[in-house]
């Protein structure tokens, strides 16, 4: 009498835990939080592109028929602070200029501020909070992690040029600003009411972008 056939034997299956996905089971994770980061990039150029809607036509800045010399160092401060009003678009972007000039003179000083700015986007700022920094075999945590990248900004800005050429780049351009905003006549110039209004819509949207990317604000 023949026997019965002998069954497989059953391989055991591993249930991935709730809410886990299997791109986490495979360890596939990536070190930097992709929706966060888009999202940051998304607010940024809604914000520049909300700025600059605001932009003054730069013929307008620079129309040599409008310029002539402040009677009074009081007549000086308040055509500044009227044109400030009315151009803070523009001059922003000058004083842009200039801090961009100022580190593009010096191409080492630029690459190491842009490595600084890439590790606290991929180290810290937009890192997944489950993925921590592992260097030599060691995981580190957020506060050691944050404490070291406080560090190695503070020594690679002032033990090297960079902070020089940043602050001689924002000295050039707040030196161009206020000796327009002292000798270009504002009498000629009309704030609209919303732009006028305090807390105006290009500040508020230059720096909208600064908004933690996760909280949804």
């Amino acid at each position: 009498m023949a026997s019965a056939p002998t069954p497989p034997p059953l391989l055991p299956v591993t249930n991935p835990a709730p809410g886990s996905s299997p791109a986490a089971a495979g360890g596939s994770d990536a070190p930097i939080a992709t929706p966060a980061f888009r999202l940051f990039l998304s607010r940024l150029s809604d914000s520049a592109r909300r700025s600059l809607s605001d932009r003054r036509p730069w013929g307008e800045l620079l129309d040599r028929s409008a310029f002539s010399k402040p009677d009074s160092l009081s007549d000086a401060t308040s055509r500044l602070r009227r044109n400030l009003a009315y151009f803070r678009v523009n001059y922003a972007a000058v004083v842009a200029f200039a801090l961009g000039a100022s580190l593009l003179a010096h191409p080492f000083s630029l690459l190491i501020l842009l490595g600084l700015l890439a590790a606290w986007c991929f180290l810290y700022l937009f890192r997944a909070s489950d993925q921590p920094v592992a260097l030599f075999g060691r995981a580190f945590s957020d506060r050691e992690t944050l404490l070291g990248l406080v560090g190695a900004s503070f020594v690679l800005l002032f033990f090297t040029s960079v902070a020089s050429l940043i602050i001689s780049g924002l000295l050039v351009g707040g030196a161009l600003v206020a000796a327009h905003g002292a000798f270009r006549v504002p009498e000629d110039l009309f704030l609209d009411e919303p732009n006028a209004a305090p807390g105006n819509s290009a500040a508020q949207g230059l720096l909208s972008f600064l908004g933690a990317p996760g909280s949804g604000v």
